[in-house]
This record gives structure tokens, sequence and C-alpha cells, in this order.
């Protein structure tokens, strides 16, 4: 008889610590769920406006980071704010295509003007931090909750309405930051990249707090910065996503709704050769507007979320 773990600390097997934001549920163990004019696959784009403290912080790189101030990679972001954000607003007017823009608030500072012409456009704007050069993880609780009202209030007086979501700089979290957007006023975040549908969270207070998709792997930097994939290729899988999506949700007349994110920074996307090959992606998707697709932004799929969604 073999005594393989004999000894072992008691406890060491069992069950492993968890968030306890939300149970495990199988993408098939969910009530049944559609989207407005039974739509079946909801579609929507997150556009990244960011700014970076110059000389010092975080931020993707193009070549290998040089010692403060950096010129090469800070000029290669801020490429995005000057020239690539508005070529891409300028295909999102082509296409009639609404988006939701992520804005640091030190964008109000910097270059109000970008900020106001999405607005202009009538995208839904979510609060995405104050720069990208840093990030409240390992903040103290006070800081980080001044931080989210911050960005409220920031936002609030510049459009005359605060945001409704959430995307943290670097995704980075402290074991508290769910909390902290339900007591600040929030009503989804963006952070969670676990699931194709949205997911109730737990929070401290018992405050509603929604995560909608936000995609990890359909995301230009990941792709594009970290595993060097060519433009061609990135819209390749925004089109194979996309079509495998459709797929998954016209298998059955049940299969459930499903949300599909693209996730674009226009430092990126906005260079004119890979914005020539996301025209080419976002007009197939774009193709198959109505019937089973809903192209929409994220707190609208919140507020299309049933009030009795198991957590």
């Amino acid at each position: 008889m073999s005594d393989a773990g004999a000894g072992a600390p008691a406890g060491r097997f069992g069950p492993l610590a968890g968030h306890g934001r939300f149970d495990y549920r199988g993408i098939h163990d969910r009530p049944a769920l559609r989207w407005p004019g039974g739509a079946k696959l909801a579609f929507y784009v997150g556009f990244n406006l960011e700014h970076f403290e110059f000389g010092g912080g975080l931020g993707a790189n193009l070549g290998p980071a040089s010692p403060a101030p950096d010129v090469l990679n800070f000029a290669w972001r801020e490429y995005g704010n000057r020239v690539g954000a508005w070529r891409c607003l300028e295909l999102f007017d082509e296409l009639a295509l609404p988006v939701a823009t992520l804005v640091n608030t030190s964008l109000y500072d910097h270059c109000p003007e970008l900020v106001a012409a999405c607005a202009a456009r009538g995208d839904e704007l979510v609060a995405h931090g104050h720069t990208n050069a840093e990030r409240q993880g390992g903040w103290p609780e006070d800081e980080e909750r001044a931080l989210l009202v911050h960005c409220r209030a920031r936002m609030a007086e510049a459009h005359g309405r605060a945001p409704d979501g959430w995307l943290s700089p670097w995704i980075a979290e402290s074991p508290l930051t769910p909390d902290l957007l339900a007591e600040a006023g929030y009503r989804y975040s963006l952070n969670w990249c676990h699931d194709d549908q949205p997911t109730r969270l737990r929070t401290r207070g018992g405050g509603t707090l929604w995560s909608v998709p936000y995609p990890q792997e359909l995301n230009d930097i990941p792709m594009l910065v970290a595993r060097q994939l060519d433009a061609k290729d990135f819209a390749q899988m925004i089109v194979d996503q996309f079509d495998e999506m459709l797929a998954q949700v016209q298998r059955t007349p049940d299969a459930p709704a499903l949300v599909m994110g693209l996730a674009l920074h226009p430092y990126l996307v906005g260079q004119p050769y890979r914005l020539r090959h996301l025209r080419r992606a976002l007009q197939h998707v774009l193709g198959h507007r109505g019937g089973d697709l809903w192209v929409t932004t994220p707190g609208a799929i919140v507020n299309a979320m049933p009030a009795d969604w198991p957590v």
C-alpha cells in the first residue's frame, strides 16, 4: 500500500484559495440569454485612449527600453493621440460603428479635444484610470478609492455624465477593487477575461457590479507587441474569432448568447498599414449587422442583462 503523501500538513490537498467574487458555472449551465431583438452575439470595440508620463512610469515599448526619458517609446505611443486615434475615428465614422472609448483622465489636460471628439460621436466613455504610466493594484485602499472617485468626477465634469464602466490600467487590481468600484458608483468592470458572457460579481456591501468580457487575446497589445504578429494576421484573428463565435451561437436554437469584444490602441492599429487590415476585418464583422449580431457597447450589454442573473 502506497504511503505517498504521508505526513503532509493537514489541508494541503484541500480546496485552493479563491476570490469569492462568483461561482463556477459552465457555459451551458446557465439561464437562457438573448440580446435585444433576439440577437445571439453582441460585438463591441474597446478603444483605448491613453497618456503616459514623459521620462517615467510604465508603457508598452516598440523597441528596448532606454534610460529616461526614452524618447523613442514615448513618442511612438504619443503617435496614437496625435494621428492614430483620429484616423481610427474616421474609420469608425465610415463604418457607422459605435465604440466604447476607454479614457485616461490625464487626457483632459493633454488633448481634451480628442476625448471631446469621441463624446461628440456618441461613444460610451469608460473610465481607464488617470494614466497608463501607473497601476493601482498595490495602492492602499484610500488611495485606490480616491482614484476611482476622481475618474468619475473628472469625466462627469467634462461630459455631464459619470461613466458606468471601468478598466484598470494594465488590468491591475487590489483584492478590494470590485468592492471599491461598486461603492464609487460604477456598474461594471472590464478587468476580468474569464468568460464569454457577463458575470455578476459579489461585493462586500452587496452592491451589484457586473463583469463584461474584455479580450486579452483579441487585443492588439498582447498580439502585436508581445507575440509580434503581423497586422494582417491580427485582422485574420478578428475574422476567425467572429466567424467561430457566430457559428457557436447559431449551432442550435437554444445555444447561449455570447459577447465578443475587440480591444484596440490607436498607437498600434492607427499606423496606416495596420489600419488598412483593421478596416477589412471590421467590414467583415459589420457585414453581418442585424439578425443574430448586435453591434453595441459594454454599458448597453449590462443594461440588457436579466436582473435575476445568478452570481
